[in-house]
């Protein structure tokens, strides 16, 4: 009887949810989970609804272990879009189908605007009228009516995890199923295996439904060599995961980004450039553990990284970061604004509408109206220049891209800051790469110079920070040109080779600054999101700007395992792809005994690197 009673127990402690307890890739206890769903996959593996049936209720296991009561949420997502779709489908009048499509996009956008941006929406009522409104959480109050007992909190809204991810992935289902690239899946089992597939669900990457629908009805395979390939990518996430992203964010990132005026400017500067590479193996490891996951089943999914670090514009980072975000919205956003054709009613709304955030979020007016002069006088310049239109309306719509995928990652000024910035940094060296070297140079230097004569009027702290690199960028610039004059000639064209490096040491220099405002803000409450923000950054600015008081050696030689793990990860990153697919495909050929010998060694080493509270992967936030 007590056995019986402790069996219980424990299948009660396995299926129910407990929120300190989530099931994370680096966690024990989903390895144990894999397994057994794995024994569960390897009988259903060869019959398609069967085994698309098992993992869609694996998957929903899992969202409720990592979400809770959540997990309706995800269902009722599934079935609307499923029954959607399934109308879209059988309308043939293009208006009744458009009709769908936008009912479909309407649902899933509000719940995420419900649970993302409740906040932003009611400091915004609240700016704009002068209310004091408060949160107040409608569907946990209707939850409670339903079961009649206050199990939930309706004073404030928590965000599902990884609520972007999946909502994003059903509206990429219905405009594939609109546009005819896919046909409904048979039935909602199918349907809700796409949406909800675990390895990916809370953290992307976010699959368009046109790639992976049609693996659903392929016959299970997994080759020798696909096993091995696999089981590196598992290792690989892992390692980046425990080793780079968990160790150099608890022993050093953390500690400064919370108290930034307690270190000097130089570990001010490094926290900076660490939390680059700790972002970067963070979710590109949660991705590489998802991969290798999914090929163990038969599935691939797409690449999300492809080393970003190595690009050499603002552009073609955006080309190797999150891809599967960036081709979202290029698909979804970008070309229905009118790509690099025109511009449309969607391009006017969101120049209105963001030019409204700004004025709400900053609280200065000016600001607002500096955005609609700016906008003004693109709109103005394309109708007077038809030869310039083309590349007008395309960056124009690049930039709102930009900045709604900025809003994306939280309702916060910040964020918006972080877009606008990436989007300002691909706009520029669109206009910067088709000038003449010279022309180049002085151009960048004439912006500068008026830079300069505005920066003036801010603090000492910010004035050099912002004086210093925009100075770096100002001096790239005749360097590449006075490269640029080395290499015309014959006898000195040796010398190119540095004009790769330079651009990306100048990309992953402002790359890394506008991170700034990424890692220092929150994705709910915008008013404390701002407050924080802004604290934590003009903090940072002023400690990189005057307190340079230390002795740099000195630092180095406390903080000695931080930097050369830091220098370690950036060298490896930094490897060309060729010597990459070389160790890739040798581990992948090892005989399955010594494979096994390697395993078992990797892992050993990775968790010496375990910290005493697991970290949860970033992207969950969002």
């Amino acid at each position: 009887m007590d056995i019986i009673q402790a069996l219980t127990q424990y299948l009660f402690g396995v299926f129910s949810f407990d929120p300190n307890s989530p099931l994370l890739f680096t966690q024990f206890h989903f390895w144990a989970f894999f397994a057994i769903v794995f024994a569960g996959f390897a009988l259903t593996r060869n019959r398609h609804l069967l085994r698309n049936s098992y993992l869609f209720f694996v998957s929903l296991l899992f969202y409720y272990k990592t979400s809770g009561l959540f997990v309706g949420l995800l269902i009722f997502v599934t079935c609307s879009d499923y029954l959607i779709a399934q109308a879209i489908d059988y309308c043939s009048a293009k208006w009744k189908r458009r009709a769908w499509l936008t009912l479909s996009v309407c649902i899933d956008l509000s719940i995420l605007c419900y649970f993302k941006y409740a906040y932003f929406f009611t400091d915004v009522v609240n700016s704009i009228l002068g209310t004091d409104f408060q949160v107040y959480n409608i569907m946990a109050s209707a939850g409670n009516n339903i079961l009649r007992h206050n199990i939930f909190n309706v004073d404030n809204i928590v965000l599902p995890v990884g609520i972007s991810f999946f909502t994003f992935q059903a509206i990429s289902y219905t405009c594939d199923v609109y546009k005819g690239l896919v046909k409904p899946v048979r039935n909602i089992l199918d349907f809700g295996f796409y949406v909800s597939f675990f390895p990916q669900l809370v953290a992307g990457p976010i699959i368009k439904a046109s790639d992976f629908i049609p693996q659903l009805y392929r016959k299970y395979f997994l080759s020798r060599r696909m096993f091995g390939i696999a089981i590196f990518w598992i290792l690989n996430g892992l390692a980046k995961k425990i080793i780079l992203s968990d160790y150099l964010a608890v022993n050093f990132i953390d500690r400064v980004f919370d108290n930034p005026q307690l270190f000097s400017g130089f570990e001010n500067l490094m926290a900076l450039f660490t939390y680059s590479l700790q972002v970067y193996a963070d979710f590109s490891g949660y991705t590489d553990i998802a991969i290798g996951l999914s090929l163990l089943m038969g599935f691939h999914l797409p690449a999300n990284f492809n080393s970003p670090y190595k690009a050499q514009n603002c552009g073609n980072f955006w080309k190797r970061w999150h891809i599967s975000l960036s081709r979202w919205l290029q698909t979804y956003l970008y070309i229905p604004l009118g790509g690099n054709r025109e511009i449309t009613f969607g391009t006017y709304f969101w120049v209105f509408l963001l030019t409204a955030i700004a004025l709400i979020l900053s609280g200065n007016p000016w600001i607002a109206l500096g955005v609609a002069l700016i906008a003004v006088a693109v709109v103005y310049t394309a109708i007077r220049h038809p030869e310039k239109r083309k590349k007008i309306y395309a960056n124009l719509n690049s930039m709102i891209t930009m900045l709604l995928g900025g809003l994306w990652h939280g309702a916060s000024l910040n964020f918006i800051i972080w877009g606008g910035l990436n989007g300002t940094g691909m706009i520029i060296f669109k206009f910067w790469r088709d000038m003449k070297p010279l022309n180049r140079a002085l151009s960048t230097s004439l912006i500068t110079l008026v830079f300069y004569a505005f920066i003036l009027y801010l603090p000492a702290a910010i004035w050099n920070v912002l004086f210093i690199f925009s100075g770096f960028i100002c001096v790239s610039a005749w360097i590449r040109y006075f490269y640029t004059l080395c290499t015309s000639s014959r006898e000195n064209t040796s010398m190119a080779w540095l004009n790769r490096p330079w651009a990306i040491i100048v990309t992953f220099t402002f790359i890394t600054f506008t991170r700034l405002f990424f890692r220092s803000g929150s994705n709910l409450d915008p008013q404390v999101a701002n407050e924080t923000a802004w604290h934590i950054a003009s903090t940072m600015i002023n400690q990189m700007g005057t307190s340079w008081n230390v002795k740099i050696w000195d630092v180095c030689i406390a903080y000695r395992n931080v930097y050369l793990l830091f220098l370690f990860g950036m060298i490896i990153h930094w490897l060309p792809t060729k010597i990459k697919r070389r160790y890739r495909i040798a581990f992948s050929n090892m005989p399955l005994t010594i494979m096994c010998l390697v395993c078992i060694l990797s892992i050993f080493v990775i968790y010496q690197f375990v910290t005493a509270e697991m970290q949860p992967f970033i992207y969950f936030q969002f």
